[in-house]
């Protein structure tokens, strides 16, 4: 029984059954029902594709929203990168950091601290002999459960660290229980403010054996209409930011790997683009590299649909905003020599392979000799009348057992066509 808890929904009510979302699914997680899209939970990857193309917001984000801060005593908010990206002629990241505090929360950990320590610990792990190469980036939680999906071989593959998110909140709740020893830790809120869906989706569900430290996530978008009624910028900010140009370019493609000082470096943005190098690593096709960076959002987590800002702008705001910053400002354990413990994790989830028929395999074989020859009988334009994204995937669902070869509303035509000829007397009917 599936127990994945998503944050990527549909409200029935503005749905159309246009198709749109369908086609831009990248897992085909998405069917048309009876004049409505159904997204499948199995499939889904939450990453916010059908939300960024829905053309009349059917599809949803479901987040913590900002008044659930205040069951916790003490607020801790866990800026991402991206978020100092939204605002226009920001000069100095000290004012949201300020304007975090003003909203209500008690203390501010960036995660752009975490993101510098997490470079630093993979590149001790690229030393390391032995692990299988191109280790690929467990940053973004869509990359990864699109490849323990769809990418079952790759699996080794996966840096076993855990990601910059991870790392903030709990040397955050450290840093309060420290501070602040009347605390227990269940007094303790660690709100992520998050660009995309699909960090939602991590806390809630953990990460194998891996339970998430982030209490709440919120969307970038909701903390921004909060920050610009707060935000004073005409005086002195006392704030500094506890990282520096390392920690803030994680928010676009590139800039983790640039962190490693590593010319074998392969970085890729959008989803699409993430499955095609995929693929090329998994047949072997690609250059020997030692690291892939891959976000699942255009230009990295600017492009998030949690945003407000268009990811190009976003990402030029954080060219300029970067360039008097220090390289790094958390860089110390790189030169202990070792990665602590509680920085990895131990194990994947475990989910069923999106090209699973059956558990038998030659149940399996069976099926897909079936969904071929299906396949083979349909028109093949994929036009997606029939409420699938593609022939191929309209005839896995006949075979299945989820559609009926009836809603190929071609094949129907043509079935028509001849029915009609046979009950005039052979005369031709114009299609």
């Amino acid at each position: 029984m599936n127990t994945y808890i998503h944050s990527v929904a549909l409200d029935p009510s503005k749905c159309t059954g246009c198709t749109t979302c369908m086609k831009h699914c990248p897992t085909e997680a998405i069917r048309i029902r009876n004049g409505c899209a159904v997204i499948d939970s199995e499939r889904c990857i939450d990453c916010g594709e059908c939300i960024r193309n829905c053309p009349n917001n059917a599809k949803k984000s479901i987040c913590n929203s900002f008044d659930e801060i205040n069951k916790f005593k003490f607020k801790i908010a866990l800026p991402a990168p991206a978020l100092f990206a939204q605002f226009d002629n920001l000069d100095n990241i000290g004012y949201v950091l300020q304007g975090l505090l003003d909203i209500g929360f008690d203390d501010v950990f960036e995660v752009s601290k975490g993101a510098e320590l997490v470079s630093a610990y993979t590149r001790l792990y690229l030393q390391t002999e032995g692990i299988k190469k191109p280790v690929i980036s467990t940053a973004c939680p869509v990359v990864t459960r699109l490849i323990v999906l769809r990418f079952p071989f790759l699996k080794d593959n996966l840096i076993p660290l855990l990601p910059p998110m991870e790392v903030a909140a709990r040397l955050a709740r450290e840093r309060a229980l420290k501070e602040h020893p009347e605390l227990k830790k269940e007094d303790i809120g660690v709100c992520f403010i998050s660009p995309c869906p699909a960090k939602m989706s991590y806390a809630r569900n953990g990460f194998g054996s891996y339970k998430s430290e982030v209490d709440l996530v919120i969307s970038m978008s909701e903390i921004y209409l909060q920050l610009i009624n707060v935000m004073k910028r005409e005086k002195l900010c006392e704030i500094s930011s506890q990282a520096g140009r390392i920690g803030l370019s994680w928010a676009i493609c590139g800039g983790e790997g640039s962190a490693l000082f590593n010319d074998k470096i392969l970085a890729a943005d959008g989803i699409n683009n993430v499955i095609s190098v995929l693929d090329q690593i998994e047949d072997g096709n690609i250059p020997p590299i030692d690291f892939v960076e891959l976000n699942a959002c255009p230009s990295g987590c600017v492009g998030g649909v949690l945003t407000i800002e268009n990811p190009y702008v976003a990402k030029n705001r954080l060219h300029t905003l970067r360039r008097y910053m220090p390289v790094s400002l958390n860089q110390s354990e790189d030169d202990e020599g070792y990665i602590p413990h509680e920085c990895f994790f131990t194990d994947l989830p475990s989910y069923n392979p999106l090209n699973r028929l059956s558990d038998n395999i030659g149940e399996s074989m069976r099926l897909m000799s079936k969904i071929q020859a299906v396949r083979k009988e349909l028109p093949g334009i994929d036009c997606g009348s029939c409420g699938a994204p593609n022939c191929r995937a309209f005839a896995e669902d006949i075979v299945m057992g989820n559609a009926d070869r009836n809603d190929c509303v071609i094949a129907y035509k043509e079935l028509l066509k001849k029915y009609i000829e046979e009950y005039s007397g052979g005369d031709s009917v114009d299609g």
